[in-house]
């Protein structure tokens, strides 16, 4: 039985090859997902302009570049460069290295003939070697390093290569083993140097490797797992999405969501400790005192207070009252609360998210709307219910209620943009109000914000005239981005409210997606996706792209018809290189089955954005399924007629009946209005099937 034989790396030629490719395995996908392109639409966003400086800049502006520092992975990036640093220094050594090659034991090389050399050829080769390098007639040559050892080593291999072609035996040995002497032992090739190894490093050794591989892979890759099971789809705690599902109620109001959101586990790692119970006093104190434009200077509403109060001391009570502290913008007089009041906006926002899903899952129209309105209140920091006007810089609700007077319901920011430049003026600017720079800027901000104003809504099913059962249908929203207070906003062009189809072979214009650049070709500006600035959010220690949701809803039964469609990003500019809007007419489409049977189909559809108050549109739509046998008939009407006679169906029409074909009949024209008609046909006299585009701001 063969014996094993190790052999070490004591050259250093194999070692520096095992740490490459370990040390690569591991830095190759940490460059690619560091280098790769965001996924996050606001890294690369234009922002808003303006120098104003909320309360607390200074806190704010330390939350987010300790978000942008966890955002590049600096620990990552660090782990990447000390990687590559090793893989460089790793094949410097394999270069410089000196190398062994092994060779295959060869009989002919040795002793030096050719493969097709004949038997007689190969004894008589042997002979003249043999007379050559015997022991008894060859003296070792200092100059050429020879001593009697190696010289007698060579002449048995020069022996052993002639029998393994000659002898019977010793060539099978050769044929079946590879070497004239049989099986040889099984060599085990260790690239690390034999020293580490051998002088008692060997426990060391064996240390290390249970390390790695007993001990921090495992964790690693139980870390990983762990990570991926305990969190959601919207990056929060599973155990906080339950708890979200425990609170969620039919009838709940944005205040009820707020509340619902202080169950999010993750506020337990924001308020470890005494930090629960710190402060907690003073702040309730700050939030339930009376305010300006409302009882509570938090915003809180009887019921809101109810539930702050009935909620035992601890994290959960101390994150609603930070919560309602962020909301109403409370100073609370302590650089420590301000911070964690600052803290618990982001973190309730992303619970927010989750409890959007939720209510999605449920589909009731009310709850998915006041979660919207959350996420709305929770990136201006304004109480539910308060004035819109809060979001434009320098407002407070003291100055936000002298502009509305005595109004029950609260100015838009457009309605107050829309205000005559000397009245809107009067009423801002003045003792107790925003002084001339104030307005100005508030002014400037305000002509700046995306809102996007819906001018046409309407069905239709790409390349067909009508709308049948189940089929897919394209809910067509055209709007343009007309920021309030935008003077000169140019008339619409009819044009652009219609949806021409795409050709019948561009599959990427059927299915919605961008066209791809052909191989050595660059992506054509116009077919860029156009990303809206960062919200304006001076409040929100965290940079936000802007979402627009577009859903329908049925009115009379309080359900989601069609789940939310959301956009990031539009087909066109929405401003020019100085600034100012494009009102470019913008598309956006979301597609779904129709219903199983023909008939009117009335729906409301919401389009809201998640970032500004004010700014969300709710219209009336009607979808009109037509019976697939009408689309028939009018396909058979439309499509059939005779062969023309230099057709080959002519000529065979003409064969068969010995009369050459009749003329080919024209097309009657069809009207561009009527053949725009998609859902909305105007067949009903009372025009019940065309979109209402009037549109109810909320």
């Amino acid at each position: 039985m063969s014996g094993t034989d190790y052999s070490y790396d004591e050259q250093g030629q194999f070692f520096p090859i095992f740490i490459l490719t370990v040390v690569g395995i591991v830095t190759i996908p940490l460059t690619y997902s560091v280098l790769k392109p965001s996924s996050d639409p606001g890294a690369t966003a234009p922002r808003i302009k303006s120098d104003y400086r909320p309360e607390h800049a200074d806190l704010i502006d330390t939350q987010r570049k300790a978000q942008r520092r966890k955002d590049r992975r600096l620990k990552r990036i660090i782990t990447v460069v000390a990687g590559w640093a090793i893989m460089a220094f790793m094949a410097y050594l394999i270069v410089v290295t000196a190398r062994t090659i092994p060779k295959i034991w060869n009989p002919y090389d040795i002793l030096g003939i050719s493969d097709s050399a004949s038997e007689r050829e190969i004894k008589s080769h042997y002979r003249k070697l043999s007379l050559k390098f015997h022991p008894d007639k060859i003296r070792p040559d200092p100059a050429k390093n020879q001593t009697l050892e190696s010289l007698n080593d060579y002449y048995v291999e020069l022996t052993k290569a002639y029998k393994a072609l000659t002898d019977e035996e010793i060539r099978n040995n050769f044929i079946q083993f590879g070497h004239p002497d049989g099986k040889q032992s099984f060599s085990i090739g260790i690239a690390l140097p034999k020293f580490i190894i051998t002088d008692g490093n060997g426990k060391y050794v064996i240390l290390v490797y249970a390390a790695l591989l007993g001990v921090l892979l495992p964790y690693l890759v139980g870390s990983w797992w762990y990570g991926t099971q305990r969190m959601s789809k919207e990056k929060v705690l599973i155990e906080s999405a339950n708890n979200l599902f425990r609170e969620y109620d039919e009838a709940i109001t944005e205040g009820g969501i707020i509340s619902a959101l202080s169950t999010g586990v993750e506020f337990q790692q924001s308020l470890k400790g005494e930090k629960a119970e710190s402060g907690l006093g003073k702040l309730e104190s700050r939030i339930l005192a009376e305010g300006t434009a409302s009882t509570h200077a938090g915003g809180l509403s009887a019921k809101d207070v109810m539930k702050l109060e009935d909620l035992d001391g601890g994290v959960r009570r101390k994150a609603l009252a930070l919560l309602w502290a962020y909301l109403g913008r409370v100073d609370l007089d302590d650089p420590a609360l301000d911070q964690a009041k600052l803290e618990a906006a982001p973190i309730a926002h992303a619970l927010n998210s989750s409890f959007t899903a939720i209510a999605l899952a449920f589909g009731t129209t009310a709850p998915i709307l006041a979660s919207y309105l959350t996420a709305q209140n929770l990136m201006q920091a304004i109480p539910p219910g308060a004035s819109p006007l809060l979001q434009l810089p320098h407002f407070t609700p003291a100055i936000a209620k002298a502009v509305e007077g005595d109004s029950k319901t609260h100015l838009t920011l457009q309605q107050y943009m829309d205000l005559p430049e000397s009245y809107r003026k009067r009423l801002s600017v003045g003792k107790g109000l925003l002084t001339e720079p104030q307005y100005q800027t508030a002014v400037k901000v305000a002509r700046q914000l995306p809102r996007l104003q819906v001018e046409k809504g309407f069905f239709k099913v790409t390349g067909e005239k009508f709308i049948i059962p189940s089929s897919l249908v394209s809910m067509v929203v055209k709007g343009r981005f007309i920021p309030p207070g935008s003077e000169n906003v140019p008339e619409i062009n009819e044009l652009d409210l219609e949806d021409i189809d795409p050709e019948e072979d561009d599959l990427d214009a059927i299915l919605g997606r961008p066209k791809k650049a052909g191989k050595g070709q660059k992506q054509p500006a116009d077919d860029k996706p156009v990303q809206p600035p960062l919200a304006y959010a001076p409040y929100f220690t965290r940079d936000y792209s802007p979402r627009w949701h577009v859903f329908l809803t049925d009115s009379k039964q309080g359900k989601i018809a069609v789940p939310p469609f959301t956009f990031t990003t539009f087909d066109k500019p929405i401003y020019d290189e100085n600034g100012k809007p494009t009102f470019n007419m913008q598309t956006l489409k979301a597609q779904f089955q129709a219903p199983p049977q023909a008939g009117h189909y009335t729906f409301v559809m919401h389009l809201i954005c998640d970032s500004y108050i004010g700014f969300d549109t709710k219209m009336e739509v009607t979808l009109v399924v037509e019976d697939a046998s009408k689309a028939d008939e009018f396909e058979a009407e439309d499509d059939i007629s005779e062969p023309d006679e230099d057709s080959l169906a002519g000529q065979m029409h003409a064969l068969k009946t010995g009369a050459p074909p009749p003329a080919k009949k024209k097309k009657k024209p069809v009207d561009e209005e009527s053949s725009e008609e998609e859902s909305n046909t105007e067949e009903e006299v009372d025009d019940t099937s065309e979109t209402d585009t009037d549109t109810d701001e909320e």
